[in-house]
């Protein structure tokens, strides 16, 4: 077994947003970071421990800064426990490989996002025809090439755990990806997201740089399973989270939250489920 590095997959995305290198605490234990488009969560609560795991890994050439990130949270002892990964894209591995160098830690995933993190398939090629703004046009040229972290990877428990973290839960999210999960904490009732919805219309280069703050559907450019997307987002709508921070966009809490998922829940073949394109087959 062995972990491969692709040229593609170390390709970045030619943008910036406005919060890209900075970080945000949404609870005593759930921590945001940006990098350059993409968030990771650092989880862990540093006055009571320097253990931490971490969730997805961020754009290529990220992992310096995530760990770096980690140190200035936890102290220069802490200690990565191990990774989850929402799903597999590249803005949400880009740092994995690097990291795992120095932390061989598990990667724990869904069993069916295992054939895009083992090196068996690459994802399908993103749909820079669908209906969208510029970074969906731009989405031709982002990587899809599987990697190959076959050592590391574990599959997450069956019955809902997550080990390293007893306080919180997965639910299988899918739609955005086939593996795609999303992570509950119900004492407070956080929620991390990844790509089942986000808070920044991602495919609009203006609001991803600007980073307006607004609840969207997932990524229209690879997205594959529009029913399941939608099916997905009622599971997290019915949750209730108090606040809820995604793969894109700012952390959301409140009305504000609360009033924008029963929306996109209710109204998502309208709002979210774009007018045409090849994964778009009925609404």
């Amino acid at each position: 077994m062995f972990m491969e590095r692709s040229t593609e997959t170390e390709a970045i995305m030619p943008m910036t947003s406005i919060r890209s290198g900075s970080g945000i605490e949404i609870a005593p234990d759930t921590y945001c970071y940006t990098t350059k488009i993409s968030n990771v969560f650092l989880i862990g609560n540093p006055s009571i421990s320097p253990r931490w795991v971490l969730v997805d890994a961020g754009m290529p050439h990220s992992a310096d800064k995530i760990l770096k990130e980690a140190e200035n949270r936890f102290g220069p002892d802490q200690k990565l426990q191990s990774i989850l990964l929402t799903h597999g894209h590249f803005d949400h591995v880009g740092g994995l490989i690097d990291i795992l160098e120095k932390h061989p830690v598990p990667v724990y995933a869904h069993p069916e996002e295992f054939p895009y993190l083992n090196g068996k398939e690459d994802y399908p090629e993103p749909d820079s025809g669908v209906e969208g703004g510029m970074v969906a046009k731009m989405s031709k040229t982002f990587p899809v090439k599987a990697i190959d972290i076959s050592e590391h990877l574990v599959e997450l428990p069956a019955d809902g755990s997550i080990p390293d973290l007893p306080n919180w839960r997965w639910l299988h999210t899918p739609g955005h990806t086939k593996g795609h999960v999303s992570f509950f904490k119900d004492v407070g009732r956080v929620l991390i997201a990844g790509d089942a919805f986000v808070t920044v219309k991602q495919d609009s280069l203006y609001k991803v740089l600007r980073q307006k703050q607004e609840v969207h559907g997932p990524p229209v450019y690879l997205t594959t399973d529009w029913r399941a997307a939608w099916e997905s987002v009622s599971k997290l709508t019915d949750l209730k989270p108090s606040i809820a921070a995604t793969g894109h966009g700012k952390p959301m809490k409140g009305a504000k939250l609360a009033k924008g998922l029963v929306d996109l829940a209710d109204h998502f073949p309208d709002v979210a489920v774009p007018s045409y394109g090849k994964f778009v087959h009925t609404k």
